[in-house]
Formats: C-alpha cells, structure tokens, sequence
C-alpha cells in the first residue's frame, strides 16, 4: 500500500517560506500541485532604539533547518519517502539586509528589516519623541529612523536624484529598500567597515545569506540573489538586469561585495546541511527557485499574462499586476519592478506594484479599540446579518490617505449614520472599505498600463471571509477568483525550483495543473450600482480630508510628505510585511 503511494505522488519539490515574522517550509507534489506536509516556526523581531527594527540572521538560517527537519519527520510519519524531493525552492521577505563574513559565516550585524511608519510622512519625518516602541507583529508601522539621516545626505547631493534612481530601478529614494540600509551599515559598524576593507564581507538580502548557507555557507556557499530581489535594492538596473555602476557610486557601495544576480528559475547550487540528520537526507538536492515573496505568490497564482492581478489581504494588500516584457513607469504612484524572469534563457517580465495601506487592520481596530467584535472571523457574521451597510460608508484613513491620493491630513471617518445604524452596518461598511481602497489601486494600474482588468485573483488570510470576495467582485464588477490551496506563495517558489533546467519536474503550464481548483465570485449586482457605491465612497473619502491643519506633532514637515509621494507610498506598503503573516490563517 505505502508502495502505491509513494507511485502516485511523485517527484515532489520543497519550498522555504521566510517571512518578517516566521519561517515555513513545504513540499508540494509537483503533479497536482498539493500540500503534502509544512511545518512553521516563529522568529522574533528586535527594536533596539525607538524606530530600528532587526533580526538574528543565524535565529532566521536556524529556523530554516527547523521547519525542513520537521517537515521531513512529518513526511516520515505520512511514509512519503522524502528522497523524492527533487528541488528547493526559496521566497522571502524582501529589502532585509545581511552582511556577513564570508571566511567565518558569521554574521557582522543583525538583518536591518523593513522599515514602519507612524503616519503619514515621507521616510525622512520624525516620530514624535516618547513613542514607545511596538511589539512584533503589531498593527503599526514604523519609521526606520537609523537611515533617515543617510536619505537626506543623500537627497542633496545629486539635484533630482530621485528621477535618476527611479529612472534605472523603478523605486523613489526611500529607506524603504536595501542600499540605504547597506549605506548606513558601512558608516556606522566598524566590523562591516573592517570586512569590507579586507575583503571578508559579502552583502545580501535574506535569500541570499540563505543560499549561501545552505549550499556550504564558508565552505563553498553560493553567494548570488534573483532578479526579484535584487530589483528591490535600489543598486539594480531593472533595463539591463545587472548591477548597476552609477548606482554603486552614488551610494559608495562596493561592488566586490554584491551577490551574483541570476534569473528566478535555475540550479544555483546543492544542499549542504549534514548536520542535521532528518533534514541532512536532502543533502544534495538543487536550490533552483528564488522569488522575493510577493513575486512568487504572482507566479503561485499563475498571473503569467499582460494585465494579470493579483492581491494578497492581510493587514494591509499587496496588488502586483504583470504588465509583461514592457517596463511600465506609473504615474500614479505604483511601483514599477521585476516580477519574475523563470530561466536564465528566459524573459524577464514586469509588473506594478501597489498597496492598500488598511485592510485587516481595520478590522483589528473594530475588535480592539470599539470591541464590537471578539474575533477577526466575527465580522463576517456580522455583516451577513444584515447584507447591506444601510448607507454606512467608513473610510479608514487612520494616518491619511495614501494612493492615488497623498493626502496626509485626512483622518478616518464613518458617515451616512442614521438612528438606525448598528454594529452589524458598521462591520459590513469595514468590508466594503477594504473593497473601494483595492478597486482605487486596479483603477490606477489600468490607467498607467491601459489593460482593463479582466478579472482579480487572490490570496491571504482574509480571502476566507466571503461576503467580502463577493463584496470585492461586486465593487470591481469583474470575477473574484480564489484558489482552493490558499498557500500560493511557496507554491510559487516550489514551481520555480521545479521547473529549473536540469530538474524539470514541474511544468508551468496552466492546463498541467488543472488540479488547483478556483472558487470563483462573480458580480451580483448590475454595473449602475456598483458604479452609485463606488462614487458615494469616493464622496465619504473627499469628506475625510482636511481634518489635521497641521503636521508638525504627528508625522514631520508635510511639505516632504507632499513632496515625495512615492516615499510615503513605499512606507504605507510595509504594512503589510509586519502582519501579513499574522493574518494568514497558518497554525
């Protein structure tokens, strides 16, 4: 019987999922592309000084060795012969930086993370002195104060300096992205200096530092990163696909010290962990797919054709949509960066890239601060309770409104309230907010690539509430679709790994996996209405400006804010890479 088994499931592909928040690790049949085993494990985030946010590098690679041992324990139990994993893929947080000594594999300084923000300013505004500073995990979003100082330096050195590194990378200049972080490791860690100066440093972006240590780290480690997350360093020509000289010397980073930059699909080196002896049986089995996370969750959803979308719900939503071969450059504040390049022969394709600032976290301030709700999953009974908002519009811009509108002195409102309205309007109008934000964010992107959106695919946690899919394919007036094994992400990088040139296991074709089934959603509600509740919400948003006179106690100068858009922009996405996670409905 366990003979049958292991014959019908299999070459199977293994996938590490790193996150700001926890690591996982997933095998996957590469056939029909279902989720055997996983295992998941958590990491801490550190907040040395107010507006500084780290992690353990060696915390991070050891979490790693964890989820694959106990993973490979799980398939034992399951018997599936786990010497049929035939490839390793890897997704990750994107724009964390490491700088480690490549002769000891030691780390020269924690992974400087993502940065957060208090409110609605620019990377360069000050958080208000006596801010305590947040948990893990926590709603807020913070500052990353350590580097504001190295973007302003930086600001004035070259008059528009930042059309000339958008112009070659697609990102505004923000502490947001990995060269300032790197910029302020080498001013101010002499043990990076000292590296540096003796050639021992090697610089990365968590995929990177876990290639390089999981193919031999010090003893012959890959050190190389994919065209995903090397897009998001702010060092990257994403025209020429290389590191790019100007930027280096803008930055003063050395280029000695930069990975290798290859595609998202291709064998990059061997497994090396013989130190663990559950996990040591995939010694020798290929890394060969990277993708920075949310580009791999636009490959795990399958968005391979010009004009498709996907968004992941979490705390907040990340829109990526891929506007194919041709490099789209918005006007209208969205990012432009590499969505995936699946082969070293291969093309490289491009995408937008947006971010709806509050989702889930409006409803966490629905059970936290008003206690209407004891649970996130209570919402959605709620809002069936009553089908309707009952004229209820809430637009949540708790710190300003972000795009397309860069308005930071708007504050969050809920109006259209009548002696009527109760708790059950109330939550239906959250859901709807989440809605009109996201059909803000596609408006955008079809007018900077002119291709209407056909239809929305999507994932994360709250993707499991449908009366808000149905809300969302009512507001768009195009199909929602969900797939049915929600864990797109890995599935993403598991499919890259798979598919490499010299393991060829996988296919991406989208009629070989017909297995993934979609729960589909379609509009219930004719065009006019949709058309009536947009306008009516973007009325509700016009009301909710105007309501802060002044910035200078909350969020800095608003003249940066104004200034720089794209910036705030950058800082309202991290939303979503602190609690993403936390909303995903994983164990």
């Amino acid at each position: 019987m366990a003979s049958a088994k292991k014959a019908v499931l299999g070459p199977l592909v293994g996938a590490v999922d790193q996150g700001t928040s926890s690591t996982r690790f997933l095998v996957f049949n590469s056939k029909t592309a279902e989720l055997l085993s996983h295992h998941q494990v958590e990491i801490k985030q550190e907040f040395p000084r107010e507006g500084w946010v780290e992690q353990d590098p060696k915390e991070i690679l050891q979490s790693v060795y964890e989820c694959i041992e106990k993973t490979c324990e799980k398939l034992g139990q399951l018997n599936i012969d786990i010497s049929n994993i035939k490839a390793i893929g890897v997704s990750n947080q994107r724009e964390t930086t490491v700088v480690w000594d490549k002769l000891t594999g030691e780390p020269l300084y924690n992974a400087v993370a993502a940065p957060v923000s208090p409110g609605p300013s620019d990377p360069a505004a000050v958080v208000p002195s006596g801010s305590s500073v947040p948990a893990a995990g926590a709603s807020s979003v913070w500052l990353d104060l350590r580097t504001q100082s190295t973007v302003e330096s930086l600001s004035k050195r070259i008059p528009g300096n930042n059309n000339f590194v958008k112009s070659k990378t697609g990102l505004p200049l923000s502490t947001y992205f990995s060269a300032v972080k790197l910029r302020w490791l080498l001013d101010n860690v002499r043990k990076v200096q000292k590296a540096v100066e003796e050639d021992r440093a090697l610089f990365g972006t968590i995929d990177s530092w876990l290639i390089w240590s999981l193919t031999g780290g010090a003893s012959g480690g890959v050190h190389c990163t994919d065209v995903t997350n090397a897009s998001r360093t702010m060092l990257f020509n994403i025209h020429s696909l290389e590191w790019d000289k100007e930027l280096c010397e803008f930055f003063e980073i050395p280029m000695k010290i930069l990975p290798n930059v290859r595609s998202s699909s291709e064998i990059y080196g061997l497994m090396k962990i013989s130190h663990s002896p559950k996990a040591g049986a995939l010694e020798g089995v290929p890394i060969s797919g990277c993708l920075g996370d949310q580009s791999a969750a636009l490959v795990g959803q399958m968005c391979f054709q010009d004009g498709q979308a996907k968004n992941t719900y979490g705390t907040g939503c990340f829109l990526l949509c891929n506007t194919g071969r041709k490099c789209v450059f918005s006007e209208h504040g969205l990012l432009t960066t590499v969505a995936y390049k699946l082969g070293r022969d291969k093309p490289v394709y491009y995408a937008l890239e947006g971010s709806v600032a509050i989702a889930g976290a409006v409803i966490r301030w629905l059970r936290d601060n008003l206690g209407i709700i004891k649970s996130s999953e209570e919402i959605e009974k709620l809002a069936k309770e009553v089908g309707t908002s009952y004229g209820c519009y809430f637009v949540p811009a708790f710190s300003g409104l972000y795009a397309p509108y860069w308005e930071p002195s708007a504050r969050g409102i809920i109006c259209g309230l009548t002696q009527f309205t109760n708790k059950c309007h109330i939550a239906f109008a959250a859901l709807e907010a989440v809605c009109f934000q996201t059909r803000e964010i596609l408006d955008a992107m079809n007018r900077d690539c002119g291709i209407p959106l056909s239809h929305l695919q999507v994932d994360g946690g709250m993707t499991n509430n449908k009366i808000l899919m149905q809300l969302q394919a009512d507001i768009l007036y195009i199909p929602v679709v969900k797939p049915s094994m929600p864990e797109t992400t890995a599935l993403g990088a598991a499919m890259a790994a798979g598919a490499a040139e010299g393991v060829g296991v996988w296919s991406l074709e989208p009629e070989d996996l017909s297995a993934v089934t979609m729960e589909r959603f379609e509009p219930q509600i004719n065009a006019e209405e949709s058309e009536i509740r947009y306008s009516t919400w973007k009325k509700a948003v016009m009301k909710s400006m105007g309501w802060v006179t002044t910035q200078s106690s909350e969020s800095g100068d608003p003249s940066i804010f104004c200034s720089l858009p794209l910036g705030f922009f950058i800082v309202s996405s991290v939303v979503m890479l602190i609690g993403a996670r936390y909303l995903s409905g994983m164990p």
